[in-house]
């Protein structure tokens, strides 16, 4: 580990503190008339739970290492997620609750990169958009051109998007991960 001065912790840097990995959301240094003070917003990478620390400028805190290994999504078996490491073909299976949101976006050959700490993976980082097929969606109808209408679909992986009217079912879509919403046929 390496000892860095707090006033290096910014966003999105990872530290550990008291055997535990943050990461830092928010960086505020605050100075009074007596002594200055930092504000750090940081978010256990874990538990996912957030917390408010202050520190004064002159304390360090250790930097953690976080390791990134891209990852070959193979397949899943009930809320088991099947991955495999492109240099060693290494298989890593992972649960749904430690994807989150990003099984529904990731499809068999992408690839992905999983973050590891002290040899046990932490999280998930996906491709910021995917595309993915319609599976059922409401039939559009000629002369529905409403501007901004939206309507919901099933995608291939499950998950439902809100798009335009005039995507129909077998159409090939691009969504941003990072907030689920359409971005064009594709």
């Amino acid at each position: 580990m390496v000892a860095i001065p707090i006033t290096e912790a910014k966003p999105g840097v990872s530290i550990e503190i008291n055997g535990n990995l943050f990461l830092v959301m928010d960086y505020k240094h605050n100075k009074t008339a007596q002594q200055a003070n930092i504000k750090i917003k940081m978010k256990n990478m874990i538990t996912g739970a957030i917390f408010e620390n202050s520190f004064r400028p002159a304390e360090k805190v250790e930097k953690a290492h976080i390791e990134y290994k891209n990852m070959q999504y193979l397949y899943h078996s009930q809320d088991d997620y099947t991955f495999m490491d492109q240099s060693n073909f290494e298989q890593v299976t992972l649960t749904k609750d430690k994807i989150g949101e990003a099984a529904g976006y990731i499809k068999e050959d992408t690839v992905v990169t999983l973050m590891y700490y002290k040899d046990m993976v932490i999280g998930i980082n996906i491709p910021n958009s995917t595309v993915l097929k319609v599976v059922e969606t409401e039939p559009g109808f000629k002369g529905d051109t409403v501007s901004g209408a939206m309507k919901p679909a099933k995608l291939e992986t499950g998950i439902s998007v809100q798009v335009p009217l005039f995507v129909n079912e077998g159409d090939m879509i691009k969504v941003d991960t990072r907030s689920g919403k359409y971005i064009e046929r594709a």
